[in-house]
């Protein structure tokens, strides 16, 4: 028989409607979101960013989800359409698009505030005690019913959910809490450059997730308010809760990891860098984000492909992976990779060597390649012979992205650039010669 916390949590979730936040360009992540938003990035072999928050909201018992959409919006669209569009609105249960569509003005989502208030109506129409807000754009895995049981019970308004950081990576990054010994949020400060240490741990800060529970009235009287300010830039981190934590109960809630109490893995995969890194992270033999616990599986979708092939068995044409992850449908035929991560349907041609990638779905990689740190875009064919991560100026001649700490960012846009300045070279050696 269920126990009493469990229902009383379990009654929790039902009583709840979470909004997602997907709208975001990730302008950090350069040509990786020219045409896709950040929470439809790929991410994990087989995952995008945005399955995190909605398997979460779904293991959590949260099966009311509205996804708020604007910048480029199609790839993100059509993946939930497909994984996340099988949801029975008669039992209770939904995940719907909710794109910028000017329901009270003549103006697009103008900030995270905004695009709530512009879904009031839709929200108030499910009937929600409370509203959880989430951040589209973040990789872990939450118990969210912990989070609405702590809100209830501190008789909060607001609560935010937080994480403590280093200050240098939180600095003029995430929106930072000064909190009291009961975690009620005392200060907020938005993105400032120096930020604020928690008290006794130097360095470190209490950095907002941008993950918030409202009871619901209270959100849409405080959106209200806020449409009415002069001024204000519509956020929740720059305007809402500056506005309510004098007067009001908001109350911070620290995450963790819940069984050892200590720090939960989150990434904000927001940069080039912090992107390699953490898929990088997933080939190690025991990662701290585990995405073959069946405890709490991160649901996607997932075409029907052939399990990965490997073949060659010749001294100088191998085809094998080590420390890696490959996807369904990919054919590693006569090449090395090592401490790579394949997405589906990617086919590594004879001769190559492939270390530290993150190669994403239908890349084809021609014969006599060597890739080392780099990240492949979607669908990209690399030529035979090419040479990617082994000199940063000549990737940089070559018109790919290098980034700070020297990972290589390439696209088919790239690839295209490269290939018309490789055949214009080769006219003019013709040329030359004649």
């Amino acid at each position: 028989m269920p126990s009493y916390e469990n229902r009383y949590i379990s009654n929790l979730t039902r009583e709840t409607y979470a909004l997602i936040l997907a709208g975001g360009r990730g302008s950090r992540l350069h040509e990786l979101t020219n045409w896709r938003a950040k929470p439809a990035v790929y991410f994990g072999g087989k995952h995008r960013i945005i399955d995190f928050p909605l398997s979460n909201c779904i293991n959590s018992g949260i099966r009311r989800v509205g996804i708020a959409t604007q910048y480029k919006s199609h790839s993100l669209i059509r993946h939930v359409n497909r994984a996340w569009g099988h949801f029975k609105k008669e039992l209770g249960e939904s995940v719907e698009i909710l794109p910028a569509s000017q329901r009270y003005g003549d103006e697009w989502y103008c900030g995270t505030a905004d695009a709530v208030f512009q879904n009031m109506d839709i929200i108030r129409h499910e009937l929600p005690k409370y509203v959880m807000i989430l951040s589209g754009d973040h990789v872990y895995r939450m118990d969210y019913g912990a989070l609405l049981a702590k809100h209830v019970e501190t008789g909060a308004d607001m609560t935010v959910c937080c994480i403590e950081v280093p200050c240098e990576e939180a600095a003029n990054t995430f929106g930072v809490m000064t909190v009291d010994d009961n975690n009620r949020v005392r200060r907020f400060d938005e993105k400032p450059a120096e930020p604020s240490s928690i008290p006794g741990k130097d360095g470190t800060c209490l950095a907002s997730m941008g993950n918030y529970v409202f009871n619901t009235e209270f959100l849409f009287e405080q959106l209200k308010n806020d449409a009415q300010r002069e001024g204000s830039g519509r956020d929740f981190g720059h305007d809402i809760i500056p506005a309510i934590i004098e007067e009001h109960n908001v109350f911070a809630f620290p995450f963790r990891e819940p069984t050892q109490k200590g720090q939960a893995y989150w990434r904000d995969v927001g940069t080039i860098d912090s992107f390699w890194e953490a898929n990088m992270e997933l080939v190690s033999p025991e990662p701290q984000l585990d995405l073959y616990d069946p405890s709490w599986p991160i649901w996607t979708y997932q075409e029907q492909l052939p399990p990965a092939k490997f073949i060659f068995d010749d001294e100088e044409r191998r085809g094998m992976a080590v420390d890696s992850t490959v996807s369904g449908g990919c054919i590693i035929s006569g090449s090395v990779v090592r401490k790579s991560l394949l997405f589906s349907n990617v086919h590594v041609h004879s001769y190559c060597t492939i270390e530290g990638s993150v190669i994403l779905p239908g890349v084809k990689i021609g014969r006599n390649c060597k890739v080392r740190n780099a990240i492949i875009d979607r669908s990209c064919e690399l030529p035979e012979g090419i040479v990617i991560g082994y000199n940063s100026k000549i990737d940089e001649e070559n018109g790919f992205r290098v980034s700070k700490k020297g990972i290589v960012l390439v696209t088919r846009d790239m690839l295209a650039a490269y290939n018309q300045k490789q055949q214009a070279n080769q006219e003019k050696q013709k040329l030359s010669v004649v």
